[in-house]
């Protein structure tokens, strides 16, 4: 059967490389002064969703991402790998969003989007590890849904199978569809870039992100899919008081990067001596048993 499938993907800082200016005033992420990458297990999201449309002819793959202009970028990383299309939610209206903000941000645009059979996405974002938004977008659309996915085995019959981790080991459930699954960072990787898709994809942008004066821009009249379609809050029929900050009741007040540093260490060999002696220790200390 095809599938329409819409891929959440976020555009994070890297969180390698928090520094003093990593905060607002606001208390809100300052993502104008950190390095943005590929939110990574939206990427291991998107490799199931890229293997669903391989196994399923006729499927499309669409990227759905809030932020800035700049986060045209992570439609283009999709677009190199397979995807084939996008929609960029960009507004200032949607800026300082938590995760109530932002979900609903997210179903409103998954609505206008309209007749989706999956949604999936990553477990969590690394900038705020809530996983809260997969979840909070399927409780305001109504859909079924299934997190902490491993593998999307197969969708047939409007029914999708899939293993998912839980403590202590992996179960198989069957979810009918239309369906929000959230993967984790333990599924297969994304694929590499294809060359050729690099080379067609490469010049598209958002409006928003143009400058006026780039060489190629001729090719934005003969070639309608270099265009990718942003959407505002007003385009979404959003109601700006659940969008952005106005929605978003969790502040973060600072963000502190924090090093363990071990106090003092005991080296010991492989024998039965030093073995049974660490044993003992643990035991008395109450870290084992």
């Amino acid at each position: 059967m095809s599938l329409k499938i819409v891929v959440l993907a976020k555009q994070v800082p890297d969180t390698r490389n928090v520094g003093k200016d990593a905060m607002t005033a606001e208390g809100t992420v300052n993502r104008a002064a950190l390095p943005a990458i590929f939110n990574p297990e939206d990427l291991n999201a998107l490799e199931q969703a890229l293997r669903l449309k391989d196994e399923n002819p006729g499927s499309t793959v669409g990227i759905l991402t809030m932020g800035p202009p700049r986060a045209g970028e992570i439609i283009r990383q999709g677009l190199f790998r397979g995807a084939d299309t996008g929609w960029l939610l960009t507004d200032r209206k949607f800026a300082g969003a938590d995760t109530l903000a932002t979900s609903y941000a997210l179903a409103t645009a998954i609505k206008k989007i309209g007749d989706v059979d999956i949604v999936i996405g990553g477990r969590q974002a690394i900038d705020g590890d809530t996983a809260q938004v997969g979840p909070q977008v399927a409780q305001k659309l109504g859909l079924n849904q299934v997190t902490y996915a491993e593998e999307i085995l197969k969708v047939e019959d409007g029914k999708a199978t899939i293993r998912r981790h839980i403590d202590g080991g992996v179960e198989t459930v069957v979810a009918p569809l239309p369906v929000v699954i959230t993967v984790n960072g333990t599924a297969a990787p994304a694929r590499p870039c294809n060359a050729k898709l690099v080379m067609k994809y490469k010049y598209a942008t958002c409006p928003m992100e143009r400058k006026g004066d780039e060489p190629w821009a001729e090719l934005y009249e003969t070639r309608p899919y270099l265009t990718l379609t942003q959407w505002s809050v007003a385009d979404v029929d959003g109601d700006e008081a659940q969008c952005g900050l106005s929605g978003s009741p969790t502040k973060v007040k600072s963000v502190q990067n924090i090093v363990f540093q071990a106090k003092e260490s005991k080296t010991i060999t492989g024998s039965d001596a030093d073995i049974e002696g660490l044993v003992k220790e643990l035991l008395d200390e109450k870290i084992i048993g």
